[in-house]
């Protein structure tokens, strides 16, 4: 059992549609870019950006360096987190 303050750091994290769509765009599509994400989402490049920057300060998603490419991979806590979703 997680302790009530990470609880809240990764319930803050996804606190948002947009971040919780690329959690489950990232579920579908591991490794993807950020170029990526925000072309499957129909989204603006920097907002999409400062929404993975969030989930990977919350402890829900990886970035995993590729030289110049950034790819994005659930945490197991993402992964948690996005079954517990799916359970609403």
């Amino acid at each position: 059992m997680q302790k009530p303050k990470q609880l809240e750091r990764y319930f803050k994290g996804a606190a948002n549609h947009r971040r919780i769509a690329i959690l489950f765009t990232v579920e579908k599509h591991n490794g993807i870019t950020v170029e990526e994400l925000a072309a499957a989402l129909g989204a603006n490049f920097k907002t999409i950006s400062q929404h993975t920057r969030s989930l990977v300060q919350a402890g829900l998603l990886y970035k995993q360096y590729q030289g110049r490419r950034v790819a994005h991979a659930l945490s197991p806590y993402g992964a948690s987190f996005l079954k517990f979703m799916k359970t609403f």
